[in-house]
């Protein structure tokens, strides 16, 4: 079934804007013109928008997504290539989270020693101001 951009757009759960983006980008053929210059797509194109807006829900940088597209096409391809990067990913994340985690505690420890009143002193501006301060540094 044919059909326009803002068609693919309501079917992919992606905005016109984004299906322009991921044309631009490779991660998707560019779509076909009609007679009028409009892009149509069809079924296999939405099912393709399909993955990549599930893909980037999921955090996958264009990058991986181009190399998940590539295998998903790759009927030759090894279902563990897929689930090593898909570990990769998420050793990432575990890494991110930690980060995160251990940012927030910190704050947190700030947040603890501010009596939050009217007087001028704050732990909070005091602890940040501290160049030996141990706030974690990105990984």
């Amino acid at each position: 079934m044919k059909m326009n951009i803002g068609e693919a757009a309501a079917a992919s759960g992606l905005s016109r804007k984004m299906i322009r983006y991921y044309e631009e980008s490779g991660l998707l053929t560019a779509a076909p013109r009609n007679s009028s210059g409009y892009r149509t797509y069809n079924d296999s194109s939405v099912q393709q928008l399909c993955f990549i807006k599930r893909a980037r829900d999921l955090g996958f940088s264009l990058e991986r997504i181009k190399t998940l597209l590539s295998l998903w096409h790759n009927t030759d391809r090894h279902s563990a290539d897929v689930k090593a990067l898909a570990q990769l990913y998420m050793a990432e994340l575990d890494r991110d989270i930690s980060h995160l985690q251990s940012m927030r505690e910190q704050l947190a420890s700030l947040v603890n020693q501010c009596h939050g009143d009217g007087q001028p002193d704050c732990p909070i501006l005091n602890g940040l101001a501290q160049t030996n301060s141990p706030l974690a540094s990105p990984a």
